[in-house]
């Protein structure tokens, strides 16, 4: 018999999941503000996960990364490396351009799984050709928004984009990847590569890693504790209970969730330019995932399920 608790978990463990990404990107700024540059933010929050579970995965599931085979590890390599760039490129976007319209454009991850698969020989629907048409304004006009600020909120807005790009390879690689292996083992690999990646990136551009103030590593703590760690848990405990797709949807609500706490949190609010891009590229992505939930529900193939990468 399932309980009324039971029904309710994914809804709850979505609720959290939102609040704790949608806090990402306000954060970083604090974290800036606190002088720890983004890439350091970027590889901090991974490698305190990676200290947490690697010893998991070796006392739980070391028999399970004995079997990885030469794919398996593969895939777990370009899947690493997309983390890295993911966040390599978008948390720095948030100090560069305001954390609503970072957070919109690193959105687009749907986006480009959609037309990655469009690569790989799929044929969406008319609706996700509608969507993405749709987003990709939206996104033109958030990011043309940033021209009435300064060429750094352009440049932030670029960042984002490629952040999402990287998503979708993220999203790409490890649909594979987790067909063999669990949850605590894909994060325990790959977040190991994406913390080596961004530190082999700090150390060539001179990143300082250490010597922050307490207020800074404590915005680093809650960067891992936060979107890292619970983020992220919480979205993959939803999937197995969640449609894909629903889950995706929900995800986007860390759009206006990011603005409300950059508002509140720093007192930073989007140019009034930038908010019908925002509102279009959201309606945009919330149509084409429709789209690609429509091909999944008559196509039983193995194709990528719709998640995006809880920043």
């Amino acid at each position: 018999m399932v309980t009324p608790f039971r029904r309710a978990a994914p809804g709850i463990a979505m609720a959290v999941a939102i609040t704790a990404v949608s806090s990402s990107a306000p954060m970083v700024v604090l974290a800036h503000e606190g002088h720890v540059p983004p890439l350091a933010v970027a590889f901090w929050r991974n490698a305190i996960a990676v200290a947490l579970l690697i010893p998991a995965a070796l006392l739980w599931r070391r028999a399970e990364i004995r079997r990885l085979g030469r794919a398996g590890w593969r895939r777990c390599l370009v899947s690493g490396v997309a983390l890295a760039v993911h966040f390599g490129t978008w948390i720095p976007s948030a100090v560069l351009t305001d954390v609503a319209t970072a957070t919109a454009l690193v959105s687009t991850t749907p986006l480009w799984t959609g037309l990655i698969a469009v690569l790989q020989g799929r044929r969406p629907p008319r609706t996700t050709w509608i969507g993405v048409g749709a987003a990709v304004a939206g996104a033109a006009l958030a990011t043309g928004a940033g021209v009435t600020v300064s060429a750094t909120a352009v440049l932030g807005d670029v960042l984002a984009l490629i952040g999402g790009l990287a998503g979708a390879v993220y999203v790409m690689a490890g649909s594979r990847a987790r067909e063999e292996m669990s949850t605590v083992t894909y994060t325990a690999v790959v977040y190991s590569i994406a913390a080596l990646g961004l530190l082999a990136v700090c150390l060539a551009t001179g990143t300082p890693l250490w010597g922050y103030a307490a207020a800074g590593w404590l915005a680093i703590a809650a960067q891992t504790a936060g979107p890292q760690l619970l983020g992220h848990s919480l979205v993959n405990f939803a999937l197995h209970r969640l449609d894909p797709t629903l889950v995706s949807l929900l995800l986007l609500l860390e759009v206006p969730g990011a603005a409300v706490l950059g508002a509140v949190w720093l007192g930073q609010t989007p140019p009034v330019a930038a908010w019908p891009g925002i509102a279009l590229l959201l309606a945009g992505v919330a149509v084409a995932l429709a789209g690609q939930r429509a091909v999944r529900s008559t196509t039983p193939a193995h194709s990528p399920n719709g998640r995006v990468p809880s920043s």
